[in-house]
């Protein structure tokens, strides 16, 4: 059986899960279009203003639909946050303050939010990090780096737990990424012990998975990147903060300044693409997730570990492949990029990168400049060399990139 035989077999044998995931972007998209509608959006807010940014009713208008999908009291979406980690280090250090604990409940949190926590870093990072602003931290370990440990919540959250944070997705790790139904359990367990705790998600790469967001089922704050599902692939920059008002707002004045918020800052004629990146990405993300389950399959049939399986409940866009091998996690790699709309001719190799303690390996030859909702897939060069696979702006493109890889290993 070739590659191309063995893909068309493998959609066969998915159409149940396939139809489930399309149940859920129907659910999203007619929660993202009420919201649109509800709030009146019209021409006059793809228009923007400049300096300051005071009175932009765009941007107002903006937060109000980001809010109403959600769930949540108050959105601040913006262009200004660099990164999903800027935006998670902006609601973080937004609301602690020296002195207050924070605990991360699901074990260490991927390596760029070890920095900005200070157990990662040189002397500099670690002096502008939480800790070295006075913040106590611990953390829940996984039961044996996989489970959450919810009796070890329950022992380790009290009433001087300040915040709890709770990362969905599993960064470069081979636990679990959450569900929406354990990120509720969590928060019940930290309500039951601390009422006034904030429970703050990580929300990356899991925005419109499921037709529940954390902010549904209890969590207080939540953050996001606008260059993840949320943007659909268009938006060129940005993140998304949302939750109760009052902690999103003590993160706009982090992002900004006390006294400023939510109330400054020029888009810079950003609007439309926000809002259309919105609308779109429940389509978007539905057809990411079909790539990922694809592959799933495909790489359960020709015998490699791979995390999650196709049959099982989905909660992010990433997929793991664990290679075993450098050389073929590398191979991988270069298939994927030689595959991409933007730099197909690049040969990506192993480096480090700022946050990162190992070498790693990038393919992403993404319209946006780290875009993981484009389909893309990096891995640290560590054992037991993983790939992390995500994204795909259509589930064809997926598709195309499993074909040529899995034809070019002569294992069929």
């Amino acid at each position: 059986m070739n590659s191309k035989d063995l893909i068309k077999k493998a959609e066969k044998d998915l159409a149940e899960q396939f139809e489930v995931i399309d149940e859920i972007r129907d659910y999203n998209q007619e929660k993202v279009l009420q919201a649109f509608i509800d709030n009146k959006v019209a021409p006059e807010h793809f228009y923007t203003v400049s300096g300051y940014g005071h009175d932009d009713l765009g941007r107002e208008v903006l937060d109000k639909v980001f809010a109403q999908v959600f769930g949540t009291e108050k959105a601040l979406v913006r262009i200004h946050f660099a990164s999903g980690t800027h935006t998670l280090a902006c609601a973080l250090f937004g609301n602690l303050r020296a002195g207050d604990k924070l605990i991360s409940v699901v074990g260490t949190p991927y390596d760029t939010m070890q920095e900005v926590i200070g157990t990662m870093g040189d002397e500099e990072t670690r002096r502008a990090s939480l800790i070295g602003n006075g913040i106590e931290y611990e953390e829940v370990p996984l039961i044996d780096n996989s489970d959450v440990d919810f009796e070890g919540i329950k022992n380790a959250v009290d009433e001087s737990t300040t915040m709890v944070l709770i990362q969905r997705s599993k960064g470069y790790s081979t636990r679990k990424s959450l569900t929406v139904e354990t990120i509720g359990k969590i928060c019940k367990i930290v309500k039951s012990k601390n009422p006034n705790c904030i429970c703050f998600v990580d929300n990356c790469y899991g925005e419109f998975v499921d037709k529940l967001e954390p902010t549904e089922v209890g969590a207080d704050l939540m953050a996001g990147s606008l260059i993840k599902n949320p943007g659909g692939g268009i938006v060129e920059a940005g993140g998304y903060i949302a939750g109760k008002e009052l902690y999103v707002e003590r993160s706009a004045n982090r992002l900004t300044a006390p006294g400023i918020g939510s109330e400054g800052g020029a888009m810079f004629n950003q609007h439309r693409l926000i809002f259309q990146g919105l609308f779109m990405a429940p389509s978007v993300v539905c057809d990411a997730i079909k790539g990922v389950v694809l592959a799933s399959k495909i790489f359960d049939e020709i015998g490699y570990n791979s995390s999650p399986k196709y049959y099982e409940k989905r909660t992010d866009i990433i997929q793991n492949i664990t290679f075993g091998k450098p050389e073929l996690l590398e191979q991988f790699c270069r298939t994927i990029q030689s595959l991409s709309p933007v730099n197909g001719y690049v040969t990506p190799i192993p480096e480090y990168i700022p946050g990162y303690e190992d070498k790693v390996i990038m393919a992403g030859g993404t319209f946006i400049e780290g875009s993981t909702i484009e389909l893309s897939a990096d891995g640290p060069m560590r054992e037991p060399y993983v790939a992390y696979l995500q994204g795909g702006l259509n589930y064809a493109h997926v598709k195309i990139a499993l074909t040529r890889f899995v034809g070019g290993l002569n294992i069929l």
